[in-house]
């Protein structure tokens, strides 16, 4: 892994969630920069363990280190300037998947915990579910889902420029709490579709 303070938080993250005992979805995980603009992004998304692919509950992750993010980190390490604290840009998807009959949302929504939580100083915002229906070439209804999604950022403080394992301390928190979402969604009595079916 490279010496990068926002490779430092993608590992952090990792380890939170797998400790949890979370299943990484192996072919889901991105790390890619955009030549034009110069944002770095990491996109990942894990599921409960023996649910199948796709899993029936799962998250999507995104971790966002913008252009001029770097530029801050790279004055303050080089220059040994603190300026600007950068930041990462948070997303939080949970997914509830491979339904047989569109959900309520307000038992997905009442399933979540009640409060977002904080990274660092930061807290999470939620936003409203998404209901989505699939359709077969046929135009018959083979499947439901529903999405619910939260956004928000880490600012970073020379400390834990300083000190990676404030990182860890910061992103366990979001890990632990991510690992009680996916277990209440999984609780739910919701009827969903064998996992090959997605793809027949």
């Amino acid at each position: 892994m490279l010496d990068h303070v926002f490779t430092d938080a993608i590992g952090a993250l990792r380890d939170a969630l797998e400790s949890a005992l979370l299943e990484r979805q192996a072919l889901e995980e991105r790390f890619h920069a955009d030549i034009l603009l110069g944002d770095i992004t990491w996109e990942t998304s894990y599921g409960l363990p023996g649910e199948g692919s796709p899993p029936r509950v799962q998250v999507d992750l995104t971790l966002e280190w913008p252009t001029w993010a770097q530029t801050a980190y790279r004055t303050w390490y080089l220059d040994e300037q603190f300026t600007e604290g950068p930041k990462i840009e948070i997303e939080v998807v949970f997914r509830l998947q491979r339904l047989t009959a569109p959900p309520d949302p307000a038992v997905v929504v009442a399933a979540l915990p009640q409060t977002a939580p904080t990274v660092g100083d930061d807290l999470l915002e939620g936003s409203g579910p998404t209901i989505e229906t699939v359709y077969g070439l046929d135009l018959a209804v083979s499947s439901h889902a529903v999405e619910i999604s939260y956004h928000g950022s880490y600012e970073l403080s020379e400390t834990s420029l300083e000190d990676g394992n404030i990182l860890d301390q910061h992103f366990s928190a979001i890990g632990g709490w991510i690992t009680s979402a996916l277990v209440r969604l999984g609780d739910l009595p919701f009827n969903h579709h064998p996992a090959r079916n997605e793809f027949e």
